[in-house]
């Protein structure tokens, strides 16, 4: 599948066009930028603008075959003379954001260009300064036209992130379906509670899921992990970034992977295993679970015959979490959830665990 560009890229793209515009009044088209590991992509321009003070150069993100919310969108580098001595400063632009909340990698305050990106910024000035002379002391304001409307789709607004979207990228390169943005923003989620001095987050596989969590145990939204179905980065980022308590929360197919085991719960990764749940069953019981077409069949089997096999799953599934943080300090515990909300199994963790 075709690689793409992450919006970091694409900004130091426009920011080294547009600087370089600043000095010699013209624009580099395509411009060629250097990313980590050796990559040296060009870049088209989709906007040019030069005055007196400023220069503004655009790339609209390419996001290769990656279903990402940024792809197609515009990525404006506006870059202007700064006051001698400073270096190079960020600014947040219409449409990026900036940040609230603490437990992010920049401090309150600052616009919500990350690290990676900033250096990669950093470095491109200073190549273009020392090939025309010049100190480099400038300041870079990045916007996204649409910023706003889009970070609506994303992480941003329960993670503090306000305004618009986060400038990203650690390899400047955006991999199709790869894994990594997700489980970066479920990180990104644990550190914020950490640092707002949560003491019991929870991570859920969905929107039904995470609203029965959040009204059993009235939890902030910054207290609230999007999971989906990567507990198993839930599970080892909290074992090396402890909070008291943490809870699993998820429907019965996808809590019956973890009972058995697994840490990525999509359906091409792992599949239910109907002789589990039929261990979990007494008999004649047992022997219609193993029949069954689905998790929801072998579900409902279990409710017909007054069995609470939601109770089951969830006791093992806290087992299996439990084994994956253990040695650290941190009591979990797992709901289950049916289609329609209702909680159909609990297992809280045992009476001083994670103290």
């Amino acid at each position: 599948m075709r690689y793409g560009w992450t919006t970091g890229a694409c900004a130091t793209a426009a920011t080294t066009a547009a600087y370089t515009a600043l000095l010699t009044g013209e624009f580099p088209d395509p411009v060629e930028v250097e990313l980590p590991q050796g990559r040296r992509p060009a870049f088209a321009l989709a906007t040019e603008r030069l005055d007196a003070d400023s220069a503004t150069a655009g790339v609209i993100k390419d996001a290769g075959d990656d279903p990402d919310v940024t792809h197609g969108a515009l990525i404006l580098s506006t870059v202007r003379r700064g006051e001698p001595g400073s270096g190079v400063t960020f600014r947040a632009g219409a449409g990026v954001g900036t940040i609230t909340l603490p437990g992010l990698p920049l401090p309150v305050g600052e616009p919500a260009i990350n690290p990676v990106p900033r250096r990669l910024m950093t470095e491109a000035v200073r190549r273009v300064a020392a090939a025309f002379g010049d100190p480099g002391d400038v300041v870079v304001e990045i916007s996204v036209p649409e910023g706003e409307e889009l970070a609506r789709q994303t992480w941003n607004p329960r993670l503090g992130i306000l305004g618009g979207l986060s400038i990203l990228g650690t390899t400047g390169v955006v991999v199709p379906y790869s894994c990594s943005a997700w489980i970066d923003s479920i990180r990104r989620g644990v550190d914020v509670a950490r640092a707002l001095g949560h003491e019991h987050v929870a991570g859920a596989t969905g929107s039904t899921s995470e609203r029965a969590v959040a009204e059993r145990y009235r939890l902030p939204e910054t207290a609230l992990l999007d999971m989906g179905d990567f507990a198993g980065a839930v599970l080892k980022y909290v074992k090396r970034h402890p909070v008291p308590r943490l809870t699993i929360a998820g429907g019965f197919a996808k809590m019956s992977k973890l009972a058995a085991g697994h840490l990525d719960l999509h359906s091409k990764r792992s599949q239910v295993d109907l002789a589990l749940l039929a261990s979990l069953a007494p008999e004649p019981l047992a022997a219609r679970i193993l029949e069954a077409n689905t998790a929801l069949h072998a579900l409902q089997l279990s409710q017909e015959a007054g069995f609470p096999i939601g109770e089951a799953v969830a006791d093992r599934a806290r087992a299996f979490a439990a084994s994956v943080l253990d040695p650290a300090p941190v009591a979990v515990d797992v709901l289950v959830i049916d289609r329609a909300g209702n909680v159909v199994g609990v297992s809280e963790p045992p009476r001083g665990a994670g103290s």
